[in-house]
């Protein structure tokens, strides 16, 4: 009996599991969809210039996500074990090292980024580029919020 209220109980946990998933990309493409067409608009991109951009936009992206992704799995994973109540003066600043590192490459590669963006747009673009970064992600964080019923 318990045993089939365990197998019942899993299978509606793998269930959930495996339906959000496919929203949650969802959500991601829908947000994608969103950047696209407020970049593009926001930066008034030419047809030609949306066919350079957005192929360097999407790598810069990438790189940035897994970077992101590397310094925060491997503090997490540290504080989720409690590691770090238990991390050494050495230790501690070899992670700190890290995390400095990964906030580094993550520089160089927007630097990077920029340099290539200015063989195929404007000057005043890339400027707008940054400033419509900023704008859509609080744009999407005040919709998070209100949805979310926090203001």
């Amino acid at each position: 009996m318990k045993t089939a209220k365990l197998l019942v109980t899993l299978a509606f946990f793998f269930t959930i599991a495996a339906t959000s998933q496919p929203r949650l990309n969802q959500k991601r493409e829908q947000i994608k969809s969103l950047k696209i067409a407020y970049f593009t608009e926001e930066l008034k991109l030419t047809p030609e210039e949306a066919a350079k951009f957005w192929p360097l936009f999407n790598a810069h992206e990438e790189k940035q996500k897994s970077i992101k992704k590397d310094r925060i799995r491997a503090y997490l994973d540290a504080e989720n074990s409690g590691e770090i109540e238990k991390m050494s003066e050495k230790e501690a600043i070899l992670m700190l090292n890290e995390i400095e590192n990964s906030e580094e490459d993550a520089f160089q590669n927007r630097k990077k980024f920029i340099a290539s963006l200015k063989t195929i747009l404007p000057a005043i673009k890339i400027l707008k580029l940054k400033k419509a970064e900023d704008s859509f992600n609080k744009k999407l964080l005040k919709q998070l919020r209100e949805k979310s019923g926090r203001n």
